[in-house]
């Protein structure tokens, strides 16, 4: 009897497992959104813009191009 008993209880934890599984979803959700939150649209926005003007720099410093091509990817580093 202990292996059926031990079959129908492992079935029972997964039954509810499936049936509270939108609620453990959620709750993990909120939890994950307590200890990391999210960024704003200002913050993204700006991270945006600084991984853009790494970027550029790094190719400005990485390969040998020639001066008009350096001034225009000053320009545009600088304007983001």
């Amino acid at each position: 009897m202990t292996v059926l008993q031990a079959v129908l209880g492992a079935l029972l934890a997964l039954f509810q497992v499936l049936l509270f599984k939108p609620l453990l979803l959620g709750v993990a959700r909120a939890l994950l959104l307590a200890v990391h939150p999210k960024r704003t649209k200002e913050e993204r926005a700006q991270r945006r813009k600084m991984r853009d003007a790494l970027l550029l720099n790094r190719m400005l410093n990485s390969i040998e191009i020639d001066p008009s091509e350096a001034a225009e990817l000053r320009a545009l580093a600088a304007r983001a």
